[in-house]
C-alpha cells in the first residue's frame, strides 16, 4: 500500500517558512554600508560580524545534534522557538546597534538560533517527503540561496530603505516564518517516533556507514568552496563593476544559485541524486580552474561564467543533504544533519579565513583556482554512491 500524496500547500508553507526564517542570516550584512557611514566603523567589520554568526551557528548546530533536539522534540516546535528567539536577536542588535561589541554577541546569538531553523527544516521536509526528497530540499534551499543574495540587492536599494526599516523588517519576517509553519502544517503521517536519549552511535554513521560518510565528505568538499565563493564575488565584480551595478551584479550571480538548487532537484528524479551532486561539483570545480582565463575574457564570456559558476557551486547543496537523510538511521535524521551542518560551516570559515588573508598579496587569478581542491575531494568521496546510482537495477 503506498503512503498518502503530501499534500500541496505542505512545500510552500516549508519553502516560505525557510525563507522568512533565514533572513536573519544576513540582517546586518544589508545595513552594514550604513552603518560604517554613521559610525565609522572600518571596512573590516562586516567580516567580524559575518564570522561571529557562523561561529554562532557552528555552536548552536553542535550543540543541537549532541543533544539531538530535532529528534528529540517536535521539529516544527523547534522551527518555532528559534525564529522567534533569532527575531528577538535581531531586534536586539538593532537596539544595541552603535555598541560594536553588543552587536557582535546579539549575531553570535542569531547563528545559535539559527541552527534551529535551517538543519530542523530540513529534517521536517525528509519526514514529509519519503519520495521526491531531492526536489522538495532543491527547492528549500534555493529560498535560502535567495535569501543569501538579498543582502546585496538590499545594499542597491539602501538609499530608499532606512537601515532600522531593514533590521525590524527582517526580525518581523523570520518571527512570521515560525508562527506560519507551526500553524500551518502538522505532524506528518508515519514520522518516526521521537527519541528519549542520546543517539551517539547514529551519530558515529557520519563515519562508520559507508553511505552517509560518501555524501558528508562530499558536503565537506563543497563547504570549502561555496562560502568563499560567495565572500570572493564582489572582489571579482569589482574588477570590472562599481557601486549599485556591482551590488545588483552580485545579486544576480549568487541568486543563480536557486536554479541550481531548484532544477538540480527537479533532475535528480530522473538521475539521482548522486550524479546531479556529481555533475555540479564537477561543473563548479572547473569553474574555480577557468579563473585566470576568465578574468581577462570579454564581457559576454565572464558574466557567462560567473553565472555557471554561481548556479553549480549552490545547486549541488540540496543533493548532498538529501543522500545524508536517505542514508542516516531514521530516528536521528535531523542530529545526524545538523551535526554534518556543524563541521560543514566551520570548514567554510576556515577556508574564508585563509582566502581572504591570501588575496591581500596573491592576484585572484593564481588565488582561486585553489578553491578547486574542495570539489576534487568530493568528487572522490562521492565515488561509492555515484557507483551505486550507475549500477543496473
Amino acid at each position: 500500500m503506498s503512503p498518502p500524496a503530501t499534500p500541496r500547500h505542505v512545500l510552500p508553507v516549508l519553502v516560505l517558512a525557510q525563507f522568512a526564517g533565514t533572513s536573519l542570516w544576513f540582517a546586518v550584512n544589508a545595513v552594514m554600508p550604513d552603518l560604517q557611514r554613521e559610525l565609522g566603523w572600518a571596512t573590516s567589520a562586516v567580516g567580524t560580524l559575518t564570522s561571529a554568526l557562523q561561529f554562532g551557528f557552528i555552536a548552536g548546530t553542535l550543540v543541537f545534534a549532541l543533544l539531538a533536539i530535532a529528534d528529540r522534540f517536535a521539529p516544527r516546535r523547534v522551527f518555532l522557538v528559534c525564529a522567534l528567539a533569532g527575531a528577538a536577536c535581531t531586534v536586539g542588535a538593532w537596539w544595541t546597534v552603535r555598541d560594536y561589541t553588543s552587536l557582535l554577541l546579539w549575531r553570535f546569538a542569531t547563528g545559535f538560533f539559527l541552527a534551529g531553523i535551517y538543519p530542523v527544516g530540513m529534517k521536517i521536509a525528509a519526514q514529509w517527503y519519503s519520495k521526491g526528497l531531492g526536489a522538495a530540499l532543491g527547492l528549500l534551499i534555493a529560498a535560502l540561496v535567495v535569501g543569501s543574495a538579498s543582502a546585496h540587492a538590499l545594499r542597491a536599494l539602501g538609499d530608499a530603505l532606512p537601515w532600522p526599516t531593514l533590521m525590524l523588517g527582517v526580525a518581523a519576517l523570520a518571527a512570521a516564518g515560525g508562527v506560519l509553519l507551526y500553524a500551518a502544517l502538522g505532524d506528518p503521517p508515519g514520522a518516526v517516533a521521537r527519541v528519549s536519549q542520546l543517539q551517539w552511535r547514529a551519530l558515529g554513521t557520519v563515519w562508520t556507514d559507508p553511505r552517509v560518510r560518501s555524501s558528508v565528505l562530499g558536503y565537506f568538499g563543497h563547504m570549502w568552496e561555496l562560502y568563499t565563493m560567495w565572500v570572493m564575488v564582489p572582489l571579482i565584480l569589482a574588477t570590472r563593476l562599481s557601486g549599485t551595478g556591482l551590488s545588483w551584479a552580485a545579486f544576480l550571480v549568487l541568486g543563480a544559485g536557486a536554479l541550481g538548487c531548484a532544477g538540480g532537484g527537479w533532475v535528480a528524479q530522473r538521475w539521482g541524486s548522486a550524479r546531479v551532486a556529481g555533475a555540479q561539483l564537477a561543473m563548479s570545480g572547473a569553474c574555480c580552474l577557468a579563473t585566470p582565463l576568465m578574468l581577462g575574457a570579454p564581457d559576454l564570456a565572464f558574466y557567462a561564467w560567473l553565472v555557471l559558476w554561481g548556479i553549480t557551486v549552490s545547486g549541488d547543496s540540496p543533493q548532498f543533504s538529501t543522500l545524508t537523510a536517505r542514508n542516516a538511521p531514521p530516528q536521528a535524521v535531523g542530529s545526524v544533519l545538523t551535526l554534518t551542518n556543524s563541521i560543514g560551516f566551520g570548514i567554510s570559515i576556515a577556508s574564508i579565513l585563509l582566502f581572504v588573508w591570501l588575496a591581500d598579496s596573491v592576484p585572484l587569478g593564481a588565488l582561486l583556482p585553489w578553491l578547486a581542491i574542495g570539489p576534487a575531494l568530493g568528487l572522490w568521496a562521492l565515488r561509492p554512491l555515484l557507483a551505486e546510482e550507475r549500477a543496473p537495477r
